[in-house]
């Protein structure tokens, strides 16, 4: 690849990428939900609990308190955490429905190097174990069950999980149980993270799991990017769930959908439906958007758009396997943007990694109806590698106005996948050259909403937000 893009490089390429014009032009409710300056009625400061903010003193139990306190109120129109500037260390603790946690602008919450200071949970049952390990697992550094009306947000207060100890733990295989999120909601709902950084996290960043109604806006993810399975937002078995406006740069995928595993998550049932992505701007070794690999309680009705990647190992991915079980379907991805990205779209059918014994290989998962178009891409090693699963294709996948620059003389890699394409440069593979238009519009997934706008027109199907290629030497 070529010389990476410097911080000026990325600025003006984020002029460009914002004043680019929406092709879908959707708007989902679940992204209005809350304002996240909502006023409570009650605030304290963490002071008042005798924290100190000099990043040494261990601050955990002042959390613990103020937050056992701020919970009197939970029924009188809900409280404030407010976190001034400092460097406040501590170990995991747990938030309270109706609260809001905010950091001042120059607020650091620092987590423990220590991990007994995060406290060890029962695996999630659509895992059935850690995901890393058999058996239990640390809790994350912020932490809440069963909530609702959750914000945690601030003037761009940063979240350090300073993850490196547990990264190192990871590489000599001392771990005795599976690394925490740095932020996970389970079973909740109307939550709202913004305007905040997050950084270093031990593991996941942010884990929104069994939730719906959920808001990530105006963040920042930060982790260096040789750090272990550092996934910057990981929305799991949940809905109605937006992220906008973010910028991630980690060691892992910056978004990764996802739905539980093997037979875990086909028993525990609970899919990913409803989510948005849009205007996220990032970098990494792995994938920009990927979906899976644990995917098997379901993930549909995924809208994805108007994306900046550079700098990546990928740009779009589907990761699944035989004994997932499950579904991904519905998924539309429009007006993406790749620089110096070595696959721009990827579809994995043999993934592999299983709890345990107890899956059943003969479980397939169903993929079908992913819409993706509306992509260009500057130095791009191989445009595609789509792989399903034999006696298991990935069926209707369209391709449409795509034009890649691509590097490698090995510009598609197709298997087990049937669908169609318009536009697309360089050709795509055989098995997806029969033309969406016009008999086979139908076949490819389109937002309700975008559909209920669109004419009967090739014209508005394909759109012209980029340069079309030359057709005529299509075979």
């Amino acid at each position: 690849m070529k010389t990476p893009l410097t911080l000026v490089d990325v600025l003006l390429l984020l002029a460009l990428f914002c004043i680019s014009p929406w092709v879908a032009g959707s708007s989902s409710s679940y992204c209005k939900l809350t304002n996240t300056g909502e006023i409570r009625p009650h605030s304290v400061s963490i002071t008042d609990f005798g924290a100190v903010g000099d990043g040494v003193t261990l601050n955990t139990k002042a959390f613990q308190n103020a937050i056992f306190y701020l919970n009197s109120f939970a029924d009188k129109g809900g409280a404030k955490l407010f976190v001034p500037a400092g460097r406040w260390l501590t170990g995991s603790f747990d938030l309270i429905s109706h609260l809001t946690l905010w950091l001042d602008k120059d607020a650091v919450i620092l987590g423990s190097t220590i991990s007994d200071d995060w406290p060890i949970i029962k695996p999630l049952p659509s895992y059935g174990r850690g995901r890393e390990l058999p058996g239990e697992r640390h809790r994350s550094l912020i932490y809440g069950c069963n909530l609702t009306n959750v914000v945690i947000t601030g003037e761009n207060g940063t979240i350090d999980g300073q993850g490196s100890i547990w990264w190192d733990w990871f590489h000599s295989k001392t771990l005795n149980y599976t690394r925490p999120h740095l932020v996970e909601l389970m079973n909740s709902t109307n939550v709202v993270i913004s305007n905040l950084t997050f950084k270093n996290s031990p593991f996941w960043t942010l884990h929104p799991v069994y939730c719906s109604k959920v808001l990530v806006q105006n963040v920042t993810i930060l982790a260096p990017s040789d750090s272990p399975n550092t996934d910057g937002i990981d929305p799991d078995s949940s809905s109605e769930v937006c992220i906008e406006d973010c910028y991630i740069s980690t060691g892992d995928d910056l978004i990764s959908i996802k739905s539980g595993w093997d037979e875990y998550g086909v028993e525990y049932a609970r899919p990913s439906t409803n989510i948005t992505i849009r205007r996220l701007t990032g970098q990494t070794t792995s994938a920009g958007i990927a979906i899976g690999s644990e995917m098997s309680g379901g993930v549909s009705e995924i809208l994805v758009e108007n994306i900046l990647f550079f700098n990546s190992n990928m740009g779009i991915r589907i990761k699944t396997s035989p004994g997932r079980g499950g579904y991904v379907r519905n998924v539309y991805i429009s007006n993406v943007s790749l620089i110096d990205v070595n696959v721009a779209i990827r579809f994995t059918g043999k993934y592999g990694e299983h709890p345990d014994s107890g899956y059943n290989p003969n479980a397939l998962p169903t993929v079908e109806r992913i819409t993706i178009k509306h992509v260009s891409g500057e130095n791009i090693k191989t445009a595609g590698v789509l792989e399903g699963i034999e006696g298991d294709d990935f069926h209707n996948i369209c391709l449409a106005n795509i034009t890649l620059n691509v590097s490698s003389m090995h510009q598609w890699n197709c298997s087990h996948v049937q669908g169609f394409s318009d536009f697309v440069s360089p050709k795509t593979c055989h098995s997806l050259r029969e033309r969406i238009f016009p008999q086979h519009i139908s076949d490819c997934y389109q937002p309700p909403n975008f559909i209920a706008q669109m004419s009967s027109t090739w014209t508005d199907f394909i759109g012209m937000s980029i340069a079309l290629p030359d057709e005529s030497s299509r075979s």
